[in-house]
């Protein structure tokens, strides 16, 4: 069964990745209409969120960012099946790196280094980075951690389009075994972790307000950045145009372990705050984020440790 839904929505997407962008926007505005006017996907954690996030603004702006969100999730959703068919020329036209060199720069002389991303803009199209590693970079592994899905056909689907331009994907439970695999082998490597999410509650040891809310934060990447010595670098995203965006790296220390504890995941919350807040739209709201406190965490974790 696995393998005919495989088939069955992969051809699907496939014979729409034919089309090009316009008449995939096209399908976008009317994937608008039954998401979020028909069927409101997730339509009341969305607003939520957003009344939570920004608690000063009127029902008004809280209506126009909730309708620029949909409009831009349709958005991703008919980009991210255009992986299946574009150009790589195409893509560069349409997804901008900006301060590559600095990558470049901490991967010499045998270094890696960590990337803190965001589900923010098309995070689909990140992995697209790669086409900028070419000549004697072609050298570098560049991947990205990724949480498998459910469904195993939609998990090799999903798996396909993110390597469209031959990054690693490694399943999130496999994030260390790799990345001290990679770096016994001595390889260089560019490794990209989406840390913007909630992390399961084992893996809860900090807390930090972001969007005026008490937040339980991911700290694997700079506990790795610290046994490892990898560099730690932020991704700072923008959307230019529709269909267009720009992604400008930014470093947050190239000396881990000099760090203060934490020092590493606040600087990422404050970074990924301050993207979020320049266009509130282009963020993923429909994750239910907030869904613990702090009080049910700790009494989560206490009945894990017994």
């Amino acid at each position: 069964m696995n393998k005919i839904l495989y088939y069955i929505v992969y051809s699907w997407m496939y014979l729409h990745a034919l089309l090009p962008l316009k008449a995939l926007y096209i399908l976008s505005d009317i994937l608008y209409f039954w998401v979020y006017k028909v069927g409101s996907y997730r339509l009341q954690v969305v607003r939520e969120n957003l009344k939570n996030s920004f608690p000063d603004k009127t029902k008004d702006e809280l209506r126009k960012i909730e309708k620029e969100f949909y409009h831009h999730f349709c958005d991703y959703f008919v980009e991210t099946i255009k992986l299946l068919h574009i150009t790589d020329e195409e893509m560069q036209r349409r997804m901008q790196f900006e301060n590559i060199d600095l990558v470049k720069d901490q991967m010499k002389d045998g270094n890696s280094a960590l990337m803190f991303l965001g589900h923010y803009c098309n995070w689909e199209w990140i992995p697209s980075i790669t086409l900028h590693f070419k000549g004697k970079d072609s050298d570098k592994i560049l991947g990205e951690i990724y949480k498998p899905l459910k469904n195993k056909a939609m998990d090799d689907i999903f798996r396909k389009i993110r390597s469209r331009f031959g990054s690693l994907g490694i399943a999130k439970h496999e994030t260390l075994r790799v990345i001290v695999k990679l770096r016994k082998e001595k390889k260089q490597t560019l490794i990209g972790f989406m840390a913007d999410q909630t992390p399961s509650v084992v893996n809860i040891h900090y807390w930090s307000p972001f969007l005026n809310q008490d937040t339980p934060v991911f700290t694997g990447v700079e506990r790795i950045a610290k046994q490892t010595g990898f560099s730690v670098i932020y991704l700072d995203m923008e959307k230019t145009g529709r269909g267009y965006y720009k992604a400008t790296a930014r470093l947050i220390t190239d000396k881990p372990a000099e760090e203060p504890e934490y020092s590493i995941t606040e600087t990422y919350i404050r970074a990924m705050e301050k993207t979020i807040m320049r266009n509130p739209a282009y963020w993923l709201w429909t994750h239910k984020r907030w869904k613990r406190t702090r009080e049910e965490v700790e009494q989560a974790q206490k009945a894990h440790r017994k």
